[in-house]
């Protein structure tokens, strides 16, 4: 879950004194993941499934926080709307009967989230973008009453200069769309997997990651539809990168920067090298400072979790309190089903597995990775793709 802040306003000395701890936490990640020092625990998984409320009429249902309350869960909180809540499971080996297990996880929490649902008169629905929802839904009133949701959405709009957000899909029909707020992000919903590899393998499985997740979203596109226009295969995709427009400091080797993104390259010695990125080329949105110890990575995490890469390398702990690095894919969408979910979660082990072995330094190119990922958003399981130098369907 996202980490809550105490304040919604920020002062200049704040932001200044941010960057200087940012700056302090980056190079200790970097040493600790030099020396070793990082954790070897794993291979575990565990999901983050964001759902829509949604009334009897299949229409968003504002009411979270009264969902919640019925819910008592520790493990689910809001999502940026009302009408959005996330869940939880606990981590699990990547081993044995995991899709078992995390398919029984997955039922448990949705069978109590829907009991809480009916004392509310309202179910809980599972796809990447809910057909039914209006762009006048889309409105500050229905912004979730967390501090973190409101600054960001400040944050945004001051960076912007009070810009206005302008989403711009080209697609089988056309969609345009103006607004005076970040509340575009909440017409996305997904299904991720955080999976914590021993340090030492996070750069091939971070590489085997970015080249499965063509083939993933290809598979699991279930998103075509936004404000009844039909646009792309998966439309999360294009509508969360147009959604909260700020993006880094123009670079010269890897052009602009943009906070959602599939990310602009390999890595060549280690994962610090994406934290690095961060420091160096993305301004701070939430400059909240945190009276912890450097050895907690506070502010670097917070940094981070501004920055919405489709794979993006997380710090979390050990129950021992050693650091580890975990990957969040992010790239499927949530549902339709719990069957459709664990099938495309076992898609994508079997496949990252396979692409792992080989993938500490990549032989393919970069751009052509990302290429294919955009290609099978847009066109789903009639993509071509180019796969091992050869042009292929995304069915096959």
């Amino acid at each position: 879950m996202g980490q809550e802040i105490s304040g919604t306003t920020f002062s200049a000395s704040d932001a200044a004194e941010f960057v200087r701890r940012l700056a302090n936490e980056t190079a200790l990640l970097r040493q600790w993941l030099d020396a070793g020092r990082m954790s070897s625990g794993g291979p575990l998984v565990g999901c983050e499934l964001e759902a829509w409320l949604v009334d009897r009429d299949m229409n968003p249902a504002p009411v979270n926080r009264e969902f919640l309350a019925h819910l008592d869960d520790p493990a689910s909180s809001p999502e940026l709307a009302k009408f959005n809540v996330e869940f939880n499971t606990d981590p699990v080996r990547l081993t044995g009967a995991i899709l078992t297990d995390l398919e029984r996880q997955l039922d448990r929490i949705l069978t109590k989230a829907r009991r809480a649902g009916d004392a509310l008169d309202v179910n809980v629905l599972l796809i990447g973008i809910l057909p039914t929802l209006q762009d006048a839904q889309l409105i500050p009133g229905n912004l979730s009453e967390l501090n973190r949701y409101r600054a960001l959405n400040e944050q945004v709009l001051m960076s912007r200069m009070g810009q206005p957000v302008r989403l711009n899909i080209t697609g089988r029909q056309p969609l345009v769309s103006v607004h005076h707020d970040v509340m575009l992000e909440a017409a996305t919903t997904s299904f991720q997997l955080h999976w914590q590899v021993p340090a030492a393998d996070v750069a091939a499985y971070y590489h085997a990651l970015l080249m499965a997740s063509a083939a993933i979203v290809a598979a699991g596109a279930n998103s075509p539809f936004l404000f009844g226009h039909d646009l792309w295969a998966e439309t999360r995709i294009p509508l969360f990168e147009q959604a909260i427009p700020v993006g880094g400091y123009q670079s010269a080797a890897r052009g602009p920067l943009h906070r959602v993104g599939f990310g602009t390259g390999w890595i060549r010695r280690s994962i610090g090298e994406v934290f690095d990125e961060n420091l160096q080329h993305f301004p701070v949105l939430l400059p909240q400072l945190f009276d912890l110890d450097i050895a907690g990575f506070a502010h670097l995490r917070l940094h981070n979790g501004t920055i919405w890469r489709w794979n993006r390398p997380l710090i979390g702990f050990d129950e021992d309190g050693t650091p580890h690095i975990r990957l969040e894919h992010r790239v499927m969408p949530a549902g339709p089903s719990v069957p459709d979910m664990v099938a495309n979660a076992a898609f994508l082990f079997g496949l990252v597995e396979s692409l792992a072995s080989d993938s500490r330094e990549p032989s393919v190119q970069f751009a052509e990775v990302r290429d294919n990922f955009y290609l099978a958003a847009r066109n789903g399981l009639n993509a071509r793709l180019v796969w091992r130098g050869e042009h292929v369907l995304a069915s096959s």
